[in-house]
């Protein structure tokens, strides 16, 4: 277990986490923005996946299939949020039934079969030119190149987006429903549009990860929302940590992709140990846990010397 053997696994653990920070992005817009609790992620992310790799192999460009991808993931978020807000289906479970039935919709798109492989030789992974990238340890470089500049792009026009008038009304939902409806919103629609976008940049992720691995799989997406839930806990820790509460809202998204990177650093390290890789859910629950912790215990923590203080002063009050 030398530290170089260490180190030199970093630069594709630091590729991966950059491309599940992208798909953490999705997760954050549902889980802070609009305050549900959306479990159809991890099936659309294989969509993602499965709609990008068969396109390749039918010889479209990769670009074309990640666009394709994500117009797949925005029609995933959009039967979610019509299953919620117009059948009355609870979000979570809403969710849980686009999540269901996209394990068969992503079979059908992959011809019946549970995975699909699109070989670095035969196909052009992003570039036409058939010399690809996103595969393989020699491709790593590019990959974080690209999975930079593209998560760079993803916070810049989210950043704009909640800026304007219609992504305001996305976050007053999220807020506070009664408030925005009493502001004329309309939060059935902003529900479905914020559902939508946020599966669509899922979709994204799975077909980057899918370039990256040069494979697609049906159960690909398994316990994506678990990792997407890991990156904000962790990034958003670290940003507390060193903006205070100050940071805006591009500064936090950023974070959201750092907390990828510092996740699956993580995971590196527990494989570099030697433990069961079977045991990674595990380690991966109980890190969620510790960060989901860390907020409510330096409350809880702020909140007891803050009565001990008081009461020390009252003490000291009633001895004069």
């Amino acid at each position: 277990m030398s530290l170089l053997n260490l180190f030199s696994r970093m630069p594709s653990a630091c590729a991966q986490g950059i491309l599940w920070g992208l798909m953490a992005l999705g997760v954050y817009i549902t889980f802070r923005v609009l305050d549900i609790a959306d479990l159809s992620v991890d099936g659309t992310f294989a969509t993602g996946g499965a709609v990008t790799v068969m396109l390749i192999i039918a010889g479209y460009p990769a670009w074309l299939a990640l666009i394709v991808a994500i117009i797949a993931g925005i029609a995933a978020g959009l039967c979610t949020g019509l299953l919620h807000t117009r059948l009355g289906i609870p979000a979570i479970l809403s969710g849980i039934l686009t999540q269901f039935a996209l394990y068969s919709v992503n079979l059908h798109i992959m011809g019946m079969k549970a995975n699909q492989t699109a070989s670095l030789k035969k196909y052009g992974m992003f570039f036409e030119n058939g010399k690809g990238f996103l595969v393989s340890s020699r491709y790593i470089p590019a990959a974080i190149g690209v999975g930079l500049v593209l998560a760079a792009i993803v916070i810049f026009t989210l950043y704009l987006f909640f800026g304007t008038e219609l992504g305001s009304s996305i976050r007053a939902t999220g807020s506070n429903h009664a408030m925005a409806s009493a502001q004329g919103i309309n939060i059935k629609n902003m529900k479905v549009l914020g559902l939508s976008i946020s599966n669509g940049i899922v979709a994204l992720s799975g077909g980057l990860m899918t370039q990256f691995q040069g494979t697609a799989d049906v159960n690909i997406g398994r316990g994506a929302i678990v990792i997407g839930l890991a990156s904000i806990i962790i990034g958003e820790v670290f940003c507390d940590l060193f903006f205070r509460k100050g940071a805006n809202f591009a500064i936090r998204m950023s974070f959201v992709v750092f907390g990828g990177i510092l996740y699956y650093a993580a995971m590196t390290v527990i494989l570099w140990l030697k433990m069961d890789p079977n045991d990674l859910k595990l380690f991966t629950a109980v890190i969620v846990a510790i960060f989901l912790a860390v907020p409510y215990l330096k409350d809880q923590a702020k909140t007891s010397f803050s009565h001990a203080g008081k009461r020390a002063a009252a003490e000291g009050k009633g001895e004069k």
